[in-house]
C-alpha cells in the first residue's frame, strides 16, 4: 500500500474525471437514476466529486473516511448511505485528519458514525473485499439502494 492513500492527493486528481463521467452519463441518459457506489479509498474520490453532481445516491462502503466531518460538507442533494461489514479491517483505521507541513494525513470522520450523518445500510458479516460477493447481505442492500433508494 502506498503512503499516498493516507492523504487526499490521488482523490483530488481523480474527482474531476469522475464528475465529468457522471455529467456525460446524465447527458446521454437524462432520465436515468444514477447512484455512485464508493468503496474504500474510492469513497474519498466520490466525496471530492459530489458537489453539484446530479446523482440520487452516494453509497460509501468499506470507507476509511471522506475528508469531511459530515454529510452536509459534501454539498450534495444526494441521499448519502454508509455501511461496513462486521469483519472489515478498515474499521481499525484511525479516523483522524492531522495537518502536517505540506499535507494533511488521514481521511477524517468515520462515515458509518452517527456524527457523520449518513443513512446506514446492512453490510453483513463480510470483510473489506466481500461487499459485492454474489448472495451477500451487502450486495442485496446495495441493489435495493440503487434500485429504489431504500436499504
Amino acid at each position: 500500500m502506498s503512503p499516498e492513500v493516507l492523504t487526499a492527493g490521488r482523490a483530488d486528481r481523480a474527482a474531476p474525471r469522475l464528475a465529468s463521467f457522471v455529467r456525460e452519463l446524465s447527458t446521454a441518459a437524462p432520465r436515468a437514476r444514477i447512484s455512485l457506489l464508493c468503496h474504500s479509498y474510492g469513497s474519498l474520490v466520490c466525496a471530492r466529486a459530489a458537489s453539484g453532481l446530479e446523482v440520487a445516491d452516494i453509497v460509501l462502503y468499506g470507507s476509511p473516511g471522506v475528508g469531511a466531518d459530515s454529510v452536509g460538507q459534501l454539498h450534495s442533494r444526494a441521499a448519502v448511505w454508509a455501511g461496513r461489514g462486521a469483519h472489515d479491517w478498515i474499521a481499525d483505521v484511525p479516523h483522524v485528519r492531522i495537518p502536517l507541513l505540506v499535507t494533511t494525513v488521514g481521511l477524517g470522520t468515520d462515515p458509518v458514525s452517527k456524527e457523520f450523518g449518513a443513512r446506514s445500510f446492512d453490510a453483513g458479516e463480510g470483510g473489506h473485499s466481500d461487499y459485492l460477493k454474489p448472495g451477500s447481505v451487502s450486495l442485496r442492500s446495495l441493489a435495493r439502494i440503487v434500485g429504489d433508494g431504500h436499504a
